[in-house]
């Protein structure tokens, strides 16, 4: 049983020892009681290469300010310190919020004024410190990767460019274009933001504890201009849902309960010039637009 002060840091040699290892995380972990939880989806990354290929894959740039969820004990966090001019972690976890500004202090001390904390759930947080966050980058729990994702879009629409990492199927569903299988409702809602593709996969042993399933990297680029709609995101969002909800159906079926009959349903299909007897996979997000605005007063 380790006596160490888990206040006091692990130290870093060099600016190449900044960054966390295996031995590194585990014996930090050890120190400050941390035990990584499922319920929180916590699987720490380990592997410093992979730290520097997401941060690449992020095309962090030195001016970027960077938000990033769910830092844990700091492994990515280092790394987007080296690349960007600022970070904001946002860390709902008491334990791992209290530690990771003296372990960022320690490993990082040049950078360590470049960096803040916000201890709070991401799916609450309305606004950050500091500028405006440019980019955002995180290895998200796998439990609610989506809802966080597409709230932090929606709440801070500087954010210009992201990179997530997300279990791979999840990963897989929010790239998915129209006509594939897995495309659904986190596909049409990350597109209504961003245009959205893979951008890598990262295997099971980069991480501790090791996750049962293989990760995926995910890119999101803000639209340089919204999507011109007369709808609101509520309206166009409530079609989605409703299309995915019986994604078996045809749209006529499907949106019956939204539009108040299946007659009324088909009549807005047909005004927004989509064939009723398609589903909703094969539509884009252009064209749940398109059915939002018209929609049939009842």
């Amino acid at each position: 049983m380790s006596t160490t002060d888990p206040d006091q840091p692990v130290e870093a040699q060099s600016s190449d020892a900044a960054l966390l290892g295996p031995a590194d995380i585990r014996e930090l972990a050890g120190r400050l009681g941390v035990r990584p939880t499922k319920q929180r989806g916590q699987n720490f990354v380990i592997d410093a290469n992979t730290v520097r290929r997401i941060v690449r894959a992020a095309e962090v740039r030195p001016d970027d300010v960077v938000v990033e969820v769910g830092p844990g004990l700091g492994s990515l966090t280092l790394g987007l310190l080296e690349a960007a001019d600022r970070v904001v972690a946002v860390e709902i976890d008491a334990l791992l919020a209290q530690h990771l500004p003296t372990t960022v202090a320690a490993r990082m001390p040049g950078r360590a004024d470049r960096f803040s904390l916000v201890h709070a759930d991401a799916m609450t947080v309305t606004e950050l410190p500091g500028p405006a966050p440019t980019a955002l980058v995180a290895n998200l729990p796998y439990n609610v990767a989506v809802p966080v994702l597409l709230h932090m879009l929606e709440q801070f629409p500087s954010i210009e460019r992201t990179l997530v990492m997300v279990q791979a199927e999840v990963a897989d569903r929010l790239a998915a274009q129209p006509g594939n299988k897995v495309y659904g409702v986190p596909s049409v809602k990350a597109q209504w933001y961003a245009r959205v593709k893979r951008a890598g996969s990262i295997g099971r042993n980069v991480f501790w504890p090791a996750p049962n399933v293989d990760s995926g990297l995910v890119s999101l680029v803000r639209r340089d201009e919204p999507l011109k709609t007369t709808a609101t995101r509520q309206q166009v969002f409530a079609v989605v849902d409703a299309a995915f909800a019986q994604r078996r159906k045809t749209l006529r079926a499907a949106l019956a309960g939204w539009a108040g009959s299946p007659a009324a349903a088909e009549a807005a299909l047909h005004a927004a010039g989509i064939d009723h007897r398609l589903r909703g996979e094969a539509l884009t997000v252009e064209q749940f637009i398109a059915i939002a605005e018209n929609k049939p007063e009842n």
